[in-house]
This record gives structure tokens, C-alpha cells and sequence, in this order.
């Protein structure tokens, strides 16, 4: 990319771990677009002062990751249906009279990866949602919009739980209860939104709520798998999948947001999911 390339970027603490430069330099080679991708790490104090002097030396627009989802709302002048439905935001777009406009594609991410992805049907099934933060906050009005039976959110402070369903009741049939109090019947659906996993904790879930039937999905993602996938495994699940196809069609949604073409997904999730290299011993 020469000087003149549109710069965009990741904003997170930490971020070093993040994957979105490696997918939108795919997309910007497979649609031809001239742009630059990078990773901001920035602290919750620094978070308004770096968005602000990313704009303002010419930036186009930021992905948003954790902690800021919530935070970043107060950068905002304007924010779609579906980010102040989430009450949080994971992409900012420069509009043309020089605002900021909040998105938030993890709702659309999800759905995507689960339901042409995966093949999912999530009308009249029973889903689990384990954690009540962000992440939870950016799919539970697109995943109720699928007429799930139910949707449960399960959390280790229930007082959070309780307060989405608060936020979300209108929208569906929604209900709140602490991990150890899930009424141990088989899921369609589980889905855990929590950091757990990325700390290499397993939550302390009760036995009986995965059945031969179970998708159990994680949003979070790593190469060999993770220990709430590991633990869907051993209870039996039908499938236990890693969130890597949501973090590319999420992402596909941000550069849709910015650039005006939609990208091509396979290839960048084909590529993600690629084993990397053998290498020889012998120099």
C-alpha cells in the first residue's frame, strides 16, 4: 500500500492478540481497495483522547474490541438501531460531514457464521447463553429476532443477567439464572460469550445441558481449541465450534460499513483456520 492508503485500525488492551489486521489486509487485496490496518492499544483513561487523534490525523475508521464496546458509545454523535439495541459498539465509521457514526456487527457476525456457516436453524430451539458483558450484549436482540424458543442467559453475578433481560424482555422470551442454578436439560444452542475462555478457565456449568444434539459454540477463538470447546466434547456435543467464522463475517460487515463491497468470506476463514508450516529441525 502506498502513502495515500485510507487507515483504519483495531482498539483494544490488550490487542496484540487480535487477528482483524491479517483478515482486512485479505479483504483489501481480494477487493482491491488502498488501505492500511492496524492495532492501537489504548487503556481505558486513553481511549477518548487516541480515538480523537486517530480522526483527526486523517483516519477512516476503528474496530472496537474489549474492554471499550461500552465505552466507546461516549465518542459517538450518532449510533445504528442495532448498536443502541446492544448498548454497545465494535465499529466507528467517519461519516462525510466529519461525525462518528457506532455499528455493531458481532450480532450480524454470529448469526451469519451460524446460520450459513454452520447450516443452524435457531427458530424454536432452546439457547443458552453463558455471560452477561459486551459480548452477550451485541447478539442477544439479533439472536431473539430468530424466534428461539427461549433464550436463557446464565451468569456467575446474576444481577447482570437479570438486567439484560430487563433490557431485551420485549424482544422475546428471555430469562436469567446463575451457572450453577441451569436447570440440567439438553440445549439446542450454548453459546458462551465470556472471557473464560481466553483466560483458560472452565466455568463451573452443572452436567446434563449438553445432549447427542448440542451445538456448543464459543466467541472466542484459538488454533487447538479451547477449554469450554474441550469440555462440549467430552459432554457428547454434536458440534463444539470456535468463533472464528464470527470474527470474520463480523468483520466482513465493518469493511461493507466502510468501503461500500462486501468480501468474500471463505477464503479468509479457509486461510485463518490454515495449519501453519512444518518446519525442519535441520538448518
Amino acid at each position: 500500500m502506498n502513502s495515500t492508503a485510507d487507515r483504519y485500525a483495531v482498539v483494544g488492551y490488550p490487542v496484540k492478540h487480535s487477528r482483524s489486521p491479517f483478515i482486512h489486509a485479505m479483504f483489501a487485496k481480494q477487493t482491491d481497495q488502498n488501505l492500511s490496518y492496524q492495532m492501537m492499544e489504548v487503556t481505558p483513561q486513553q481511549l477518548e483522547t487516541e480515538v480523537k487523534k486517530f480522526f483527526e490525523s486523517g483516519g477512516k475508521g476503528l474496530n472496537i474490541t474489549v474492554p471499550h464496546k461500552q465505552a466507546i458509545r461516549s465518542c459517538t454523535r450518532f449510533q445504528t438501531p442495532r448498536a443502541e439495541l446492544a448498548g454497545a459498539i465494535n465499529t466507528l465509521v467517519l461519516m462525510q460531514d466529519g461525525t462518528l457514526l457506532g455499528d455493531n456487527t458481532d450480532g450480524v457476525g454470529l448469526l451469519t457464521d451460524l446460520t450459513q456457516n454452520l447450516n443452524a436453524q435457531l427458530r424454536d430451539k432452546r439457547i443458552l447463553m453463558l455471560g452477561a458483558g459486551g459480548a452477550a450484549r451485541g447478539v442477544i436482540a439479533p439472536l431473539l429476532q430468530q424466534a428461539p424458543t427461549e433464550l436463557v442467559i446464565a451468569n456467575r453475578n446474576v444481577e447482570r443477567a437479570d438486567r439484560l433481560v430487563e433490557e431485551f424482555m420485549t424482544l422475546g422470551s428471555l430469562s436469567s439464572v446463575a451457572f450453577e442454578a441451569i436447570e440440567p436439560v439438553p440445549f439446542d444452542f450454548i453459546i458462551n460469550a465470556t472471557s473464560a475462555s481466553l483466560q483458560g478457565e472452565m466455568l463451573a456449568l452443572p452436567t446434563g445441558i449438553v445432549g447427542e444434539h448440542t451445538l456448543c459454540y464459543d466467541m472466542a477463538y484459538a488454533k487447538d481449541g479451547t477449554v469450554f470447546t474441550r469440555w462440549a466434547k467430552q459432554q457428547g456435543a454434536a458440534e463444539a465450534v470456535l468463533g472464528w467464522g464470527m470474527l470474520v463475517e463480523q468483520a466482513a460487515e465493518s469493511f461493507f460499513l466502510w468501503r461500500g463491497i462486501r468480501p468474500d468470506t471463505k477464503p479468509v476463514l479457509e486461510a485463518l483456520l490454515k495449519p501453519p508450516p512444518r518446519t525442519s529441525a535441520t538448518p
